[in-house]
């Protein structure tokens, strides 16, 4: 049996995952779109799905949607310019920012919410209420075990990073390694700052 057939007749983890996600995403911002929220596109879900009406922190929306704080902070700048969202000082601390939503902001998001009730509600009469509740508990439990691994594979990379940098062989590579460029790339990895390689791939 060819690999793409056995994977059609039995799915593995991946394949279910994001069969669901894409046609979750394409049902969801279609109706947006005939509610008049044509402008967006699934990527700006990691911002919008999370946010709070009180407002967010860009670290907080990073958390929960898993992706990279600097692509959190691109797909506030776009929403910004799509009049969605605006950065107004966190009172707590003002050197920060927080993100709120704008009119429209809250607009979509009664309105994505009513949405996705409305498909959680076609699937539970559908395997029925106890059926889905289940489904939705092992999903879950599925999720956080994922993320999990993510979490503690990123936070020993991070720890290796750092032990390159407070002992490692840039610093040792001569007189450039302690003043020249050698040197500021010794510093930059004991700073611990991150790199991105840009927007994921829309989905």
């Amino acid at each position: 049996m060819r690999r793409s057939e056995r994977k059609r007749i039995t799915s593995d983890l991946g394949i279910l995952a994001g069969n669901v996600l894409f046609a979750v995403q394409k049902e969801m911002f279609e109706t947006l779109s005939e509610e008049g929220h044509s402008r967006l596109r699934p990527r700006h879900g990691a911002v919008l799905a999370y946010l709070d009406a009180e407002g967010s922190r860009a670290t907080e929306l990073s958390q929960q949607s898993g992706q990279h704080k600097q692509v959190i902070g691109t797909l506030v700048d776009e929403l910004v310019a799509l009049g969605y969202v605006e950065r107004r000082p966190d009172p707590q601390d003002r050197r920060a920012k927080l993100i709120f939503p704008t009119a429209l902001g809250l607009d979509q998001m009664t309105r994505s919410d009513a949405i996705m009730a409305a498909i959680e509600r076609r699937h539970a009469e559908e395997l029925g209420e106890e059926a889905y509740a289940d489904f939705k508990r092992s999903l879950q439990r599925v999720a956080d075990l994922q993320r999990a691994w993510r979490e503690t594979r990123e936070a020993g990379e991070a720890g290796e990073a750092g032990e390159v940098g407070r002992t490692g062989e840039v610093g040792r590579t001569g007189e450039a390694g302690r003043t020249g460029e050698a040197g500021e790339a010794g510093e930059a990895v004991e700073t611990g700052e991150d790199s991105v390689n840009g927007l994921p791939a829309e989905r």
